[in-house]
């Protein structure tokens, strides 16, 4: 599988894996309350922060149309009222940098692109609805940038078509798979597509989650996602149409910690680890006299037994290799077998 580096991140499935907290606009448009989500990042320990960029007027015409069921409230007063001005923006950014931790920002217009760029964000991350706005992509592309690429509301003809335009321009690419239900029913996330998305690509694969909590995202880390996605809250109570499927501040940690740990789990090594050793010593059985056994006597699976602890020279894998054999000597009841006792 390919890698990509955001800054001095590689992602690749040698590496951690890359853990996207997404802001988004739950910030409702305060710079305090952004700046706040960034604290939040930092101290759970995500690699990245995202937020999105709106210019409402380059990105959509007015309308009344509403956000599906998420919200009664008009779309574009939703995005009105939630922008971030480029100033804060560069700030935001700035501030990201001194926490040690990624920026970016999902452009929804090539004005919101071109602002971006201004701050020298190190990557795009591209939301799913503009994965067929082909002059969009193609103005992404050509700034040659690292791109992470979700999916939703996407068949494999289009994302297969977006993936070409991007190798096309060789931008260096990593692709989520997406549900856009907000929130999303678990059986409808559906976690196999990313082990597709492998086969068909070969390069990074992830996931841009909006199920309630995170327990998809980790089974997604088993099936060897090496870029996470989640939207984030100072608290779910906050207004806005996004908060209620968010974590909050404990979650995110945990979500990461989860990450680490499930990440660190995936070896495909199975042998007798060092660190089983003195495990093994209590756990497993040696062979043992059963009852007081005479010399000469023929060893019987009613004279021999196995116990713990697998202390004793005859290991209890061997028990039926001794069957047979006879005694070179008197045995006690309930004392292991030594090799110099078989005849």
């Amino acid at each position: 599988m390919k890698e990509i580096k955001i800054g001095n991140r590689t992602i690749s499935a040698a590496h951690e894996v890359l853990v996207i907290a997404e802001a988004g606009i739950n910030h409702n448009g305060s710079f305090a309350i952004a700046k706040k989500m960034v604290d939040m990042v930092k101290k759970a320990g995500a690699d990245c922060i995202k937020f999105q960029t709106h210019i409402t007027e380059k990105e959509m015409i007015k309308t009344d149309i509403l956000p599906g069921k998420i919200s009664k409230t008009p779309l574009w007063d939703i995005i009105k009222n939630c922008e971030l001005t480029d100033e804060e923006e560069s700030k935001l950014s700035k501030y990201c940098k001194e926490q040690k931790i990624i920026f970016l920002s999902t452009p929804f217009s090539i004005p919101a692109v071109d602002r971006l760029e201004k701050i020298k964000m190190p990557a795009y991350k591209i939301g799913s609805g503009e994965l067929t706005n082909i002059p969009f992509l193609i103005h992404i592309a050509k700034i040659g940038k690292p791109v992470i690429l979700s999916s939703g509301m996407s068949n494999m003809n289009e994302i297969k078509a977006a993936v070409s335009l991007f190798r096309k321009f060789k931008t260096p690419l990593a692709l989520l798979q997406t549900t856009s239900e907000y929130p999303c029913d678990y059986k409808d996330v559906n976690l196999g597509v990313i082990d597709k998305y492998k086969k068909l690509f070969d390069i990074p694969i992830g996931i841009s989650d909006h199920s309630i909590g995170i327990y998809t995202v980790l089974g997604a880390v088993a099936k060897g996602a090496i870029i996470v996605e989640k939207h984030i809250t100072l608290d779910r109570n906050m207004p806005g149409p996004d908060q209620k499927l968010s974590l909050e501040p404990d979650e995110l940690a945990e979500l990461v910690k989860g990450c680490r740990a499930v990440k660190l789990a995936l070896g495909s090594t199975k042998k007798i680890l060092k660190k089983e050793l003195p495990v093994l010593r209590f756990a497993r059985e040696s062979v043992v006299a059963n009852e007081n056994i005479s010399k000469g006597d023929k060893f019987t699976e009613e004279n021999l037994t196995t116990k713990r602890p697998n202390t004793g020279q005859v290991p209890a894998k061997e028990f039926y290799k001794i069957i047979g054999k006879k005694a070179k000597r008197n045995i006690t009841r309930d004392r292991q077998l030594l090799y110099s006792d078989i005849a």
